[in-house]
This record gives C-alpha cells, structure tokens and sequence, in this order.
C-alpha cells in the first residue's frame, strides 16, 4: 500500500504546530508560582448555568473527599435534582437553603432582609468551619442587588476567607465591587433561552 505524501506532510505540519503549541503552554504553566489559593469565584450574568456551573464543581470537590457548604438565600423551599442528589453525599456536604423565595416572590422586603440575614449568618459559619474546603453561596449576588445586605461588609468577609478556602458566588448583575475582589469570574451570556420560545420550567433542567 502505497502513502500519500500529501498526508504525510499534513501530519508533519500538525506535529510541528502542536509541538509549539505545547511549548507555549509548558512555559505559562512554569510561570505559574503560586501551588494553591482558595479562591473568590463569581458567576454571574444573563444567562443560564450559574448555578449549575457552582454544583459542578461541589461535585468535583466530593468527588476529592473534600467537605462542601451550599448556603442558597433566594430559592426557598424549591425541591431541586441537585440537592436531592448531593445530600445522598450527607457525611461531606452541609445544606443549607434559607432563602424563603426571590424578593419578586415574597413582596415583603423585611422579610427578606430577615432571611438574608440568617442565610448570611449561616454562611459566616459555614466560613469559620476548617474543614469546610468549598462554599456554595448561591443567588447571594441577587441578595446584594436588592441591598438586604451591607455589601461593604460581605466583600470584606469574603476577601478576608480562609486561605484554603474556596467560594463560589452565584447570581445576575454582581456588584462591581464583588468583581473587583474576586479571583474569577464567569459571566453566563443568554444567546439562546428556550423560555422565550414559551417552555416552561421543567424537572431535571431548571431544577
């Protein structure tokens, strides 16, 4: 049988290039000098899978032994997949949904401030705990939006974690203020939604 030279030269070209391609990566990844941080990790944005993004990694961080905190301050008593499916991991993970429903819901602002404030002190628990290596701390960012807590003093709590500990923040429009102290951040673009299209809500996708 004979070879195409045309194919040979095509997979010495991709060699080269992936070649190069790896040098530049070896030589960023060397740069790095930093072994581990627990970092402030924000998702926010339009668009869908903040929320889910955040549990992805509280199932990697199971999936590691770590001991995992979710504190959720909007969605109240909403039975959702992936809080069934993570309290099954009961021995690693602490649960914590404090939220009595989105401000739009329960119209009653002192109500929300109140929950917001239970929530938050569950949060700077969860915070203080040394072997709590991962925070979920979901919808918190609608919590500030709606000023039912004092961001100055939640930024300051958040940048002063732990060393080794990771939080993640979930919701639309973070406060400027939240970005700038975080060590990433996500924003979730809305290119495509089929709710517009008039789907509604449905088990296993939306919760």
């Amino acid at each position: 049988m004979s070879h195409d030279p045309n194919d040979e030269a095509e997979a010495r070209r991709h060699r080269e290039k992936m070649a190069k391609r790896k040098q530049v990566q070896d030589a960023e990844v060397a740069g790095k000098t930093i072994q581990s941080k627990g970092l402030l990790i924000v998702h926010t944005g339009p668009g869908k899978g903040k929320s889910t993004a955040a549990f992805g990694l509280v199932l990697r961080a199971l999936g590691h032994g770590w001991k995992v905190g979710v504190v959720q301050f909007g969605k109240g008593a909403w039975e959702t997949g992936e809080r069934k499916a993570l309290e099954r991991f009961s021995d690693q993970i602490s649960w914590h949904t404090l939220g009595e429903g989105f401000t739009w819901e329960t119209q009653d602002r002192a109500r929300d401030v109140a929950a917001a404030a239970r929530a938050w002190d569950k949060a700077r628990e969860l915070m203080a705990d040394p072997e709590i290596r991962l925070l979920v701390l979901d919808e918190l960012n609608i919590t500030l939006r709606y000023e039912h807590l004092p961001l100055e003093d939640v930024v300051a709590a958040l940048s002063a974690r732990r060393p080794d500990l990771h939080i993640v923040v979930t919701g639309r429009n973070a406060k400027p203020e939240l970005i700038a102290a975080a060590d990433l951040v996500t924003e979730m673009q809305a290119t495509k939604h089929h709710f517009a299209a008039g789907v509604k809500a449905q088990q296993g996708i939306e919760f």
